[in-house]
């Protein structure tokens, strides 16, 4: 043996390096594929998880932030139009919260003479059709009462309802009323400064990137702001038309009922169910299953309407997301955060898709565009003899 021969070949050390490249390459690329998406499928799935939990963590901070950002979209237009008038950043975006404050405060004055005296009577009028509701359930399905209760207990205990805790109810009031204060205060900054702030973002990109962030974030405010627009159009006329037919039916509380179908529309395809599900129970404990039936038939043909009809006409094309997509992502916004998660998931599943489609569009471009050709140098000048 040579001194400093290690009684290897040199092949040796090729095939310990090759190997596990070898087997790699020797698995069906559908393998490989699967391999490849499934470990990036968790990587996603891990990072919305910590950001859910996150966002639980810090839920006053993480729902004033929302709301900031959606009144925000909501109010742009008007913060425009005052600029239009040739005032200030600062006085244009004071009074545009200072006319949300208002709409806020008249609204909620006229809802609560209109209705504060009724709500208690429209709990009597749903537990009446829950009752009647359970009795129609016994009486032709194969379940006995006791299983019923047994059910609704469980019910109860996934959703949470147990005694009220006084400490823990003022903390929750104090931390709602600094949110609202703290979304206030962002809400003018934003309307104040927001561009300025944009800007100062795109100023941080360099190259092809701040072309590609420019038209990521022009398209994500717009679907934003649109999400938020027609969404609001959308619930009113949702509202106004399941009242109207209520009160064509003679159902009892018509205006409490509008106005939950109204708080309920912000949460689509659910929302729209439960609040329809609300109206029914409640003509059916007042009028009986006839006009039940009839309520029943209104709430489809109202819900029919707008997703057929005005959703296509008030909401673009580039803002509407698939059913399916639409419940995922309610499910899984009411998951990690509740009643919160339920009204902000769609928004922002709409947001981000939106921002991924034009980033990609933008990346396509850029490969699909022709190379400008080289110039070509001068003729030489020749030299006088």
């Amino acid at each position: 043996m040579v001194a400093g021969d290690t009684g290897q070949t040199p092949t040796d050390t090729t095939d310990r390096g090759a190997g596990p490249r070898q087997t790699w390459t020797a698995l069906p690329w559908l393998v490989r594929s699967a391999v490849v998406w499934s470990a990036c499928l968790v990587v996603i799935v891990a990072g919305l998880y910590l950001l859910g939990k996150i966002a639980v963590l810090l839920a006053p901070l993480a729902v004033a932030l929302a709301a900031t950002i959606f009144l925000t979209a909501l109010l742009d237009p008007v913060q425009l139009a005052l600029r239009r008038l040739r005032l200030p950043a600062a006085l244009a975006a004071l009074l545009t919260v200072l006319l949300l404050l208002g709409f806020l405060t008249g609204a909620g004055a006229l809802v609560w003479n209109l209705t504060a005296s009724q709500f208690e009577e429209l709990g009597r009028e749903l537990q009446q059709g829950l009752e009647r509701t359970r009795d129609f359930v016994t009486s032709t399905l194969p379940v006995t009462d006791e299983q019923l209760d047994r059910l609704l207990s469980r019910v109860r205990e996934a959703t949470g309802q147990g005694s009220v805790d006084p400490v823990a109810s003022a903390r929750s009031v104090i931390e709602g009323f600094g949110a609202a204060l703290l979304s206030l205060v962002l809400l003018f900054f934003l309307l104040k400064d927001g561009r300025s702030m944009w800007h100062w973002v795109l100023r941080r990109a360099t190259g092809p990137n701040r072309e590609v962030t420019a038209e990521a974030g022009r398209t994500g405010w717009h679907t934003l702001g649109s999400y938020s627009r027609g969404t609001m159009m959308i619930a009113a006329i949702d509202a106004v038309g399941i009242g109207l037919a209520l009160v064509l039916l003679g159902v009892p509380l018509a205006f409490p009922l509008a106005l939950i179908v109204f708080i309920g529309a912000f949460v689509p395809i659910i929302g729209a169910t439960v609040t329809g599900a609300v109206a029914v129970l409640v003509a059916l404990a007042a009028n009986g299953p006839t006009t039940a039936l009839l309520t029943l038939a209104a709430v489809i043909a109202v819900q029919q309407m707008e997703g057929n009809l005005l959703e296509p006409l008030i909401m673009k094309r580039q803002v509407r997301l698939h059913p399916a997509v639409i419940l995922v992502a309610v499910t899984a916004g009411t998951l990690i955060a509740g009643i919160a998660g339920a009204f902000v998931a769609v928004p922002i599943t709409a947001v981000v898709w939106r921002v991924i489609d034009s980033v990609q569009r933008q990346r396509e471009q850029a490969r699909t565009a022709p190379t400008p050709p080289e110039p070509t140098p001068p003729d030489p000048v020749p030299s006088p003899s």
